[in-house]
């Protein structure tokens, strides 16, 4: 029956009107075999390595764009690091510890009155499992949707298209490609002379999983990542202090917003030893001991904790993959070098994501992996990494698209720049949720929009107003003559875009 079937659609597509493009022939011959289940030994249109947010979401439009494809994951859950021990989880935790905080500290203010509040761990860190699971499961559901062939094992290049897998069963096969694409993120970087034991001296992933609140806890690193994870425990009770090299926190954040950033966290009794150096670790008795000292040289002191988390970066995840014996060039950074069309050196082999050059963001290793695979289909794929909006989901949060003013500055352009804080917005007052503001930096002369800077409760939602506008070369004038409703936080925006080119309303 199904080669009659093969037969008859053979016979039906060769009597059509068809273009002769390499693109349709493609597409015709994948229609004959979509139907069918496909083996890891079969030849595949695209196979990816990798199914984090950027290989999985490849994998999916690849096969929407009628390539037969095969994703491999060694992990044995879909999502990366991002959904499995990363973005979600951590989102869950800011959530929960929020809401732990807002009732103790919040509600009464509200006309809430609670007897007592208590912090369930074991219950916090089910509900973050359960919303890992449940997503993971969900992506998994949308390869079988969109028939993607799903390998779970350990991939590493046999040749430029041919992936040998060590599968998590225990078995070996080959998975042939025409076009593969490495997609395997990142790992935790460490440093030397420490030793992370997901124990006492953790990584993201064991601060995510913490089973007793730590007393004290040190954060090494005051990035996206150690900021949050130290805002998740400080609600919870832990007396947090983040021990950073640089003279400033989150360094490539706008100066003035993050100059009231750390004002916010600091309020919230997060201690900060910055341009510090770490020059020792002891973790042989019951808490740890760590010495520092400052980073130009100097008496060198010691703090104690009960936990360390080492959030110094990450450094892209190629190890293993056998990328030397097929020739791909990789900076000093290990970062895989590729051109606008994310092609590696060697023919028919892509990168994308956290193993390339650009932000190491989960949102824009997905926007890669469409743009790549639009590229193997024929089509035309783009990604701006200066438009690539950025978050850190504390509270409150602070979220980015563009220049900073520091970076207009040394390039010598000339901007002006509107602002607006939410001590000003009606719903901000209604609410009672009124730290930050919005800065808008605007060419002078064209008064195009180059940078959007927003720190306040859910800025990470608010941007996206700024990252259409930015990617569409919008000026200041445009956003302030839309109408936002009111009230809504949004309109601080539009208040600082009037402030950008004219005057504000409210202020």
């Amino acid at each position: 029956m199904a080669m009659a079937s093969l037969a008859r659609r053979k016979a039906y597509f060769l009597t059509r009107n068809i273009s002769n493009s390499p693109t349709d022939a493609l597409r015709f011959s994948l229609s004959l075999t979509r139907g069918f289940a496909s083996s890891g030994s079969d030849e595949n249109d695209v196979v990816i390595i990798g199914g984090g947010p950027g290989g999985y979401v490849a994998a999916i439009k690849a096969a929407q764009l009628g390539l037969k494809t095969t994703c491999i994951e060694k992990r044995g859950a879909l999502g990366g690091t991002c959904l499995n021990i990363g973005c979600i989880p951590s989102k869950a935790l800011l959530h929960s510890s929020h809401m732990y905080h807002e009732a103790k500290h919040v509600f009464a203010k509200h006309g809430v009155k609670v007897s007592s509040v208590e912090v369930d761990l074991p219950a916090m860190l089910a509900q973050k499992d359960t919303a890992v699971k449940n997503l993971t499961r969900g992506v998994e559901s949308l390869f079988k949707k969109n028939k993607v062939n799903y390998v779970k094992g350990y991939g590493k290049f046999l040749s430029p298209n041919e992936v040998s897998v060590d599968t998590t069963d225990g078995e070996n096969t080959v998975v042939k490609g025409k076009h593969i694409i490495v997609a395997t993120g990142s790992d935790v970087k460490s440093l030397p002379g420490i030793t992370i034991d997901e124990k006492k001296i953790v990584s993201s992933t064991g601060a995510l999983c913490l089973t007793e609140i730590p007393k004290k806890l040190i954060v090494i690193g005051a990035g996206y990542i150690g900021l949050e994870m130290g805002s998740v425990w400080g609600r919870l009770g832990s007396e947090v202090t983040v021990v950073e090299f640089a003279a400033d926190i989150v360094p490539a954040m706008d100066g003035e917003i993050r100059k009231q950033f750390q004002r916010s966290l600091e309020k919230q009794s997060m201690k900060f030893m910055l341009k510090t150096k770490v020059v020792g670790v002891d973790s042989s008795g019951d808490g740890v001991k760590l010495m520092v000292e400052p980073a130009e040289g100097g008496e060198q002191t010691t703090l104690e904790a009960d936990i360390v988390l080492v959030s110094a970066g990450r450094t892209p995840f190629t190890s293993g993959l056998d990328l030397e014996k097929i020739g791909v060039e990789t900076d000093k950074g290990g970062r895989i070098l590729v051109n606008e069309r994310f092609s590696t050196n060697v023919s028919g082999v892509y990168a994308i994501g956290d193993v390339i050059p650009g932000p190491m963001l989960a949102h824009k290793a997905e926007e890669d992996g469409v743009a790549c695979v639009e590229f193997i289909a024929g089509k035309h794929g783009h990604v701006d990494y200066d438009k690539v909006p950025g978050v850190v989901y504390t509270h409150p949060e602070v979220a980015s698209v563009g220049k900073t003013e520091e970076q207009l500055k040394k390039e010598g352009v000339s901007y002006n720049v509107g602002k607006f804080p939410f001590m000003a917005n009606s719903r901000a007052k209604a609410i009672d949720t009124v730290e930050g503001m919005v800065k808008i930096l605007a060419d002078k002369e064209t008064d195009k929009i180059l940078g959007v800077h927003i720190m306040s409760p859910n800025a990470g939602e608010l941007i996206h107003e700024a990252v259409l506008a930015i990617n569409y070369d919008a000026s200041s004038e445009d956003i302030a003559r839309v109408c936002h409703a009111h009230p809504t936080m949004s309109e601080a925006i539009k208040e600082a875009a009037m402030a950008t080119y004219d005057k504000p309303i409210h202020m």
